[in-house]
């Protein structure tokens, strides 16, 4: 089956993770907060977080400011922000793919509204794809089956006909259940190689 839509993880594949358990150790050591405690909090409502169901005000409060703090939300925004840093190499095929007219590109991706919406903007994304299915728009995140399935639905396309990139096996394992052709990624050339291997023309 032809080719005609491939799905794009963000965070890992065309920018850095952003806000991981290294991210959230890095801006905690320069806020001198207390990693263990940040962590514990952010795990229990990270899922919410990510899923939509706890916006960023939610969020800090619950994992940050829920003491006083000598810095403000916004010096901590821009800290988390920060972290998210694109990759050049990797948008670079996005951009050569979507030049090609032949695709329908779309992002599958686990993260809050507000950090999404950021990366949208700051890698430049809405020149390269033509939808963005992220875990806080559908209410539901990878590597959960759900995903998959409303991402196929969604966009109408049958599961031989997409290619789904992402750099965690996990998310790569599920896919491969819808019948999705997939590529985990390592680095952008075995990337390209990978594409061209699933029949996509540049």
């Amino acid at each position: 089956m032809t080719i005609s839509a491939i799905f794009f993880d963000v965070g890992g594949v065309l920018g850095t993770n952003g806000w991981d358990r290294h991210d959230r150790l890095a801006v905690a050591t320069a806020f001198d907060l207390d990693y263990d405690e940040m962590e514990e909090r952010h795990d229990l409502v990270s899922a919410a977080f990510e899923t939509g169901h706890l916006d960023l005000d939610g969020y800090l409060d619950a994992v940050i400011f829920h003491d006083e703090r000598p810095f403000s939300r916004e010096s901590f925004w821009d800290a988390m922000t920060a972290r998210s840093q694109p990759r050049e190499d990797a948008l670079q095929i996005a951009t050569d793919l979507k030049d090609t007219g032949r695709y329908f590109m779309a992002t599958l991706n686990n993260e809050s509204h507000e950090l999404n919406d950021f990366r949208i903007e700051h890698f430049g994304l809405r020149e390269r794809f033509d939808v963005f299915l992220t875990s806080s728009y559908l209410g539901v995140k990878k590597p959960d089956d759900a995903i998959f399935g409303l991402a196929l639905h969604i966009t109408a396309r049958k599961p031989g006909e997409c290619v789904f990139i992402d750099d965690r096996e996990l998310n790569i394992k599920a896919a491969v259940r819808h019948g999705m052709r997939t590529i985990h990624y390592r680095d952008v050339e075995q990337l390209r190689t990978g594409l061209i291997e699933a029949g996509v023309a540049f």
